[in-house]
């Protein structure tokens, strides 16, 4: 179906089941999978995130880039066990919204593939969620999963 899919993740339940149906609508042997991690201090004390364990949310910058670098390596496993030919990962700062906008135009992707909630649910429901944003405001075709 899709030859160049992008997948946000966050380490949320969502974001893990949005990987598995981006895997499911590759479309070939050449198809290339980016996943995408923006790390973000979040509104409330610790996260616990994919693979990597609790993140304080005062840690410094250096500190949330290294684990969002170690969510990226579990995405690109979990990816490929589910067989995705090619992965490619992207770690950037920045407006979640503006960066996915961002990556998937720079990538010129066919699709992305992101959950309906994220590990900042709360910030979320206050100023509109990501993906919500994301969905009217992309080039491109913006699947939301939901669990």
């Amino acid at each position: 179906m899709y030859n160049r899919i992008l997948v946000p993740v966050d380490g949320s339940e969502h974001a893990k089941e949005a990987l598995s149906i981006a895997c499911r609508l590759m479309d070939s042997n050449n198809a290339t999978l980016y996943v995408l991690h923006i790390p973000q201090a979040l509104a409330y004390g610790t996260t616990l995130v994919w693979g990597v364990g609790a993140i304080n949310a005062s840690a410094p910058l250096a500190e949330r880039e290294k684990a969002g670098d170690q969510l990226l390596e579990q995405a690109m496993t979990s990816a490929r066990e589910q067989g995705a030919p090619q992965v490619e990962k992207r770690l950037t700062q920045g407006d979640p919204v503006r960066v996915i906008l961002e990556t998937a135009n720079e990538l010129d992707v066919d699709t992305i593939v992101m959950g309906s909630r994220g590990l900042s649910d709360l910030g979320g429901v206050i100023i509109g969620s990501v993906s919500h944003k994301v969905s009217h405001s992309a080039k491109c075709r913006v699947i939301t999963v939901s669990q």
